[in-house]
């Protein structure tokens, strides 16, 4: 495949993997569901029975749903159907008005709201909605992607039927990204022209926005905030580990917690989205690099975060802020290294493999932001280390020799290794809180 070629398709997929969402995307995908189906019904919805697949009932029990100030699945479906736009994907609950909100809230206090697992599915990420009004019945269902609508039908007439049989074949797009190479992205984001890439910046706008909100001490766990205040305080130094961590962190805080501002995502995910983008910017903003530098280091944090990605499952009980932190690892190892920053690159996505991976996800909440706390403090770490020429051998672990082994088996491990431990995850958190007679 020539040079450009191979270019236009990472620019193309890029695209598609970076995108803005309001939400957390797993809960905003039965919303965009029900919203479809409350369409498609032409009627007042009366009531709204969901089902999910169990990774997605996981990572959409706990985080609040923006501009409801209510967390889980229910309130989701229930102001989708309501009021949500369908024609703004996932963005579909971005215009929410208190009334819908208000209306929302009473439908699941009379029980006009069900959510259930769907087990009989072989898809990891499935939502269905179907809304009923006076006269008419609608379903829809999503799979494997947020907004990937697949089946609707109308009072038992099919409008539209895109299933198809899980396995049949590699994805061409996952089979492109394993067999790109490290050097591929980084050439790419060092040579692609500027223009084709200049949609990234959008990405630094919204994340760095997000992270001011979160600063505000108003959302979730406040980390961001409070850890700032330990800095203003002269418990913790105001120094570029720091700065990375706390405004990283305060983007997720207000994601989580349900601030009306949309994330640019990567690869399916808010937190990903930032995770991947916002210490490249504050590494950006440390140095005072000019523009085009900050836009090939988002171009290339952004398609490393892919890549490693494309190694995982869509869902699963591995925490991809990981390896999106690991894309934020390599724009900031490019941006700070002085020379030959494929080696830098290399060293550090080697040592965060030996160090951070295998961090359970126990589904979306405002705890996902300590994960995020956690994961770009290991990249910003271990960036240092290689800039000194320090990385976790090739004999350690899931630690290989190159840069591009060890991402397949991190991998690997998501894929293979750690299934039951989702299964018991969830069957914890579903058990959790009763009381034991």
């Amino acid at each position: 495949m020539d040079k450009m070629t191979l270019w236009q398709q990472m620019i193309a997929i890029i695209k598609t993997d970076v995108t803005p969402a309001t939400g957390c995307t797993e809960p905003i995908a039965l919303a965009y569901a029900a919203a479809t189906a409350a369409r498609e019904l032409g009627e007042t919805v009366r009531f709204i029975d969901a089902r999910v697949s169990a990774n997605l009932m996981k990572n959409g029990m706990g985080v609040t749903v923006p501009g409801t100030g209510t967390p889980g699945l229910y309130i989701a479906a229930a102001v989708g159907a309501l009021g949500g736009d369908a024609s703004a994907g996932l963005q579909v609950l971005k215009q929410l008005t208190p009334d819908v909100v208000e209306m929302g809230k009473k439908y699941v206090a009379d029980g006009k709201v069900t959510v259930s697992v769907e087990d009989d599915t072989p898809h990891v990420l499935y939502a269905e909605a179907v809304v009923y009004g006076e006269n008419h019945r609608v379903r829809v269902i999503i799979t494997d992607d947020h907004t990937n609508i697949v089946y609707m039908e109308k009072d038992g007439k099919v409008l539209r039927d895109d299933r198809t049989e899980v396995g049949g074949g590699e994805d061409p797009k996952l089979t492109f990204l394993h067999n790109l190479t490290l050097a591929d992205i980084v050439d790419f984001a060092e040579h692609v022209p500027l223009a084709d890439i200049e949609f990234l910046a959008e990405a630094e706008r919204l994340n760095d926005r997000l992270s001011q909100e979160g600063l505000s001490g108003r959302y979730g766990l406040k980390i961001g905030y409070t850890l700032q205040q330990m800095v203003d305080k002269g418990l913790l130094s105001d120094d570029l580990s720091h700065r990375i961590q706390i405004r990283t962190v305060a983007a997720s805080d207000a994601r989580m917690g349900g601030a009306a501002f949309p994330a640019m995502t990567n690869s399916g995910s808010g937190n990903q989205g930032i995770a991947a983008t916002e210490p490249v910017t504050v590494v950006a903003d440390f140095l005072k690099a000019s523009p085009e530098k900050r836009l090939r280091a988002l171009a290339l944090s952004s398609m490393v975060a892919i890549y490693a990605h494309g190694y995982l499952p869509k869902l699963s009980a591995f925490c991809a802020t990981v390896t999106a932190s690991m894309g934020a690892a390599a724009g900031m190892a490019w941006l700070l290294a002085e020379k030959e920053p494929l080696a830098v690159i290399e060293k550090a996505l080697a040592t965060m493999s030996g160090a951070i991976v295998g961090m359970v996800c126990d589904g979306a909440a405002n705890s996902c932001s300590m994960k995020v706390s956690a994961s770009v403090h290991a990249a910003c770490e271990a960036v240092l280390l290689a800039l000194y020429d320090v990385r976790v051998a090739g004999t350690d672990g899931l630690v290989a020799d190159s840069a591009e082994e060890c991402l397949r088996n991190v991998g690997l491990l998501a894929s293979r290794g750690m299934q039951q431990t989702d299964e018991e995850v969830l069957k914890i958190m579903l058990q959790k809180n009763k009381s034991v007679r």
